[in-house]
């Protein structure tokens, strides 16, 4: 490996995603977004750049039937309304997840129900899942966290069993694979985000996909507030949203989409380096992926021993900020559940839905019920990742990274 610079006083600027230096934006959107303005029609009810990025995706996926919509909060909102429960129906999901990903269930009338996961990868399993469901389970909402995606096969099995379909949420996951198949094809709807990280960006936006008739027309009415554009008597049908997003969007996003096999192939080479970089370095663990399934690392975690390392995980942060490397402890700073929404049903005025009508097993938070999700969020580091590393940057992170968990080590001993 290329000797890197060990001193903190002469640090590499690593790619960020959040501007250019970590983004594949450039003159390919800039083009496609001049002809949607000069084209004077920016609503995607009528323009033709949303529309063919919703068939281009719906292709590259495999999928029969695909909708751009505003967020990937949106985009589970819209797949938890497809599902359509009824006030007080269950959604078994993860506790290790944005928000964004949460509150759609609420607000749909339903009640969260939190399956425990596996601390290896932070992703809830069959066996999990299966230990929260029950009669009143209306669907399943499984995420593949950082582009790792779960052992779908043994998920979809149980969800068939039991005839409850399935949401994958692959915001962090776009043409990850699991078992041979694209994730977001396996389960009875994908969900997809276009935010600013993401391995396709719009700044925000969304993607649902789905090979059912009927939950795809749900969808399709749900984006457009329930009205049947092109409907022979098109009439607003039931609740729903605005969540459509413009031509600009559309413009941007179909540009991304022409780059998104080669920015994860970049991501998995980059990913591969680092991996073989850090075989050895004690307390350290690097991300373990199931022996049928392809990772695409819109992160890329390190599980840290705190026996081993001083400080564990948000020890190996604090040191390698003195390397300028600005890697994240925990992902989030507990679990979903903990947060003052489910703590405090905060919800809608002091009504507490849908909360009033959830069974006290479904809302029981005890700790002992999430061994897993403690120990996953204890010991993982999130590290930054883009496709515009190179070699030379994943060498000096690696360098980083060893130098840090060495002076940790000592320090443990001591």
């Amino acid at each position: 490996m290329p000797a890197v610079p060990p001193s903190p006083q002469s640090p590499l600027k690593l790619p960020s995603d959040q501007d250019a230096s970590g983004r594949t934006l450039g003159a390919e959107e800039i083009e496609l977004v001049s002809q949607a303005i000069r084209s004077g029609t920016l609503t995607s009810t009528k323009g033709s750049f949303t529309k063919t990025l919703e068939r281009d995706f719906a292709a590259l996926l495999g999928a029969r039937h695909a909708y751009a919509c505003a967020s990937g909060t949106a985009a589970i909102h819209c797949a938890v309304a497809a599902i359509d429960p009824e006030p007080g129906d269950e959604i078994v999901t993860t506790p290790i997840t944005d928000m964004g990903a949460l509150t759609p269930i609420l607000y749909q009338g339903a009640i969260p129900v939190f399956a425990d996961v596996d601390p290896r990868t932070c992703n809830v399993t069959a066996r999990t899942i299966e230990a929260r469901l029950s009669p009143r389970t209306k669907a399943i909402v499984v995420t593949h966290l950082f582009g790792n995606p779960c052992e779908m096969e043994d998920v979809v099995a149980l969800a068939n069993q039991r005839g409850i379909p399935v949401i994958e949420d692959c915001a962090q996951a776009f043409l990850a694979r699991a078992s041979g198949r694209t994730v977001g094809t396996l389960g009875a709807i994908g969900c997809f985000s276009l935010q600013q990280g993401k391995h396709v960006t719009t700044g925000e936006g969304g993607l649902v996909v789905t090979d059912s008739a009927d939950y795809a027309r749900r969808m399709f009415l749900f984006i457009n507030k329930a009205w049947g554009y092109g409907d022979a008597k098109p009439d607003h049908t039931f609740l729903a949203l605005n969540y459509r997003i413009s031509e600009l969007q559309g413009a941007v996003a179909l540009a991304q989409l022409a780059k998104l096999e080669d920015v994860v192939r970049l991501r998995r080479g980059m990913a591969e380096r680092l991996t073989k970089a850090l075989e050895g370095v004690a307390g350290i663990s690097v991300p373990w992926v199931a022996p049928q399934n392809s990772h695409v690392y819109w992160k890329y975690c390190l599980r840290v021993d705190g026996r081993i390392l001083a400080g564990g995980s948000p020890g190996l942060a604090a040191a390698l900020k003195d390397y300028d490397v600005a890697s994240v402890p925990r992902y989030i700073q507990k679990p979903a559940f903990e947060c003052e929404i489910f703590r405090e049903q905060r919800t809608f005025g002091h009504s507490r839905f849908p909360f009033t009508l959830a069974r006290p097993e479904a809302v029981d938070y005890a700790r002992e019920r999430f061994p897993g999700t403690y120990e996953a969020l204890e010991g993982v580091l999130v590290l930054p990742w883009n496709e515009r590393y190179t070699e030379e940057h994943v060498d000096y992170l690696a360098s980083s990274i060893r130098q840090a968990a060495t002076r940790l080590a000592g320090a443990k001993v001591r």
